[in-house]
């Protein structure tokens, strides 16, 4: 009976051991564009970390669906992102922003307006135009 009542007191400390409860979230800031070529900006905690996520269907690739994820480490990553947009949609066609891990380049299309290419150091492109650029800058301004 003494054992039956040890194993019985014993038994929630030791499950409790095996269980680590971990703080890990994700949230949509802003969702750029749906469909084909989705863009989303992402926040992303872990426990007392938080980076902030640009996800984004790579356009090398036409035929298959590669999703990659350009991390900004810090919030003032983002806001140097956002300052380069502000500096570029106030610049001219063929201005480009350069920064460690990628380069932000305008481009003026006829009857299209403006667009952005983003290009990451892994070879990573994606494009999107002023209207979700100014999306993006009303996000990380937020912050």
């Amino acid at each position: 009976m003494k054992k039956v009542l040890f194993i019985a007191l014993l038994l929630p400390l030791l499950s409790r051991a095996q269980f680590k409860i971990v703080n890990n979230s994700v949230s949509n800031l802003v969702e750029l564009r749906e469909g084909t070529w989705p863009i989303t900006l992402q926040r992303v905690t872990r426990d007392s970390d938080t980076s902030y996520v640009l996800l984004f269907r790579d356009q090398h690739y036409l035929d298959d669906v590669i999703m990659t994820t350009f991390k900004f480490g810090s919030a003032d990553q983002l806001k140097y992102f956002q300052k380069g947009l502000a500096a570029l949609k106030s610049g001219n066609n063929g201005d480009m922003a350069k920064y460690k891990d990628y380069s932000i380049k305008r481009v003026d299309v006829k009857r299209q307006g403006t667009w952005y290419v983003l290009n990451c150091n892994d070879g990573a492109v994606t494009n999107f135009q002023q209207t979700e650029a100014d999306k993006l800058m009303a996000a990380a301004a937020s912050l």
